[in-house]
């Protein structure tokens, strides 16, 4: 059998070694980081989020003072359906005296399970004055009939049966009323009640006060 011999590497040799496998991990490292980038990036694309948008289609980020707390893209509350161009804002009460924002998103979110009905809304004004957003703008709503496709829905909590809005819930409505006027250059006309558009007694104490609708369009439309 013939003889071999392992020859020992020189110094110079050992370090080109080193320094390639040294490159080949820092490339790795790289390679690792911007995968997890882009995961994180990429993370509300797992909700069925879709970007919001304007009315000419740039990005919408909601202010902080809107909680967003989207609904599960489902059959019966959030078909996930493009709207058309958004021209109007539509104001309606929950109906339910005394329940919470979270309370009627919750509502909302369960018809997927329940199957009860179609409903939902773009947002609920709390009583507190909390807003929290239930499907994102850009989206269709199943709450103001033949009209979720080119308005807004906004429904606000009440305390009583009369449903009047406390003093939280009404400067709420305001803010994010000039929010989205602004957003999409809607007019006055063009923020109207559910009982607007069905004959359907919503917002009951604004459309038993015809005085106290007017109030509330103006003071969505005064100067600041």
């Amino acid at each position: 059998m013939g003889k071999f011999r392992i020859e020992k590497l020189s110094d110079s040799k050992r370090a080109a070694i080193v320094v390639a496998f040294a490159a080949v991990l820092a490339a790795a490292a790289v390679i690792f980081v911007a995968f997890i980038i882009v995961r994180i990036a990429n993370a509300g694309a797992d909700t069925g989020a879709p970007e919001e948008t304007d009315g000419e289609g740039g990005v919408v980020t909601s202010p902080d003072w809107i909680d967003v707390d989207l609904i599960p893209v489902n059959e019966y509350s959030r078909p996930g359906t493009p709207t058309d161009e958004i021209v109007g804002i539509v104001i309606h009460y929950v109906g339910n005296p005394g329940t919470s924002a979270k309370a009627n998103r919750n509502y909302f979110a369960g018809l997927a399970e329940s199957g009860a009905t179609y409903a939902s809304s773009n947002f609920i004004v709390g009583l507190d004055g909390e807003v929290i957003e239930c499907v994102p703008l850009g989206e269709v709503a199943y709450c103001s009939n033949n009209r979720n496709h080119d308005t807004i829905s906004i429904e606000c909590c009440h305390p009583d049966e009369s449903g009047q809005f406390t003093y939280a819930t009404y400067s709420s409505l305001v803010k994010l009323c000039r929010y989205l006027v602004d957003l999409y250059g809607i007019k006055p006309e063009g923020v109207i009640r559910h009982y607007d558009v069905t004959g359907k007694m919503c917002p009951v104490y604004y459309v038993e006060h015809e005085d106290a609708w007017h109030t509330l369009v103006g003071d969505i439309f005064a100067e600041e």
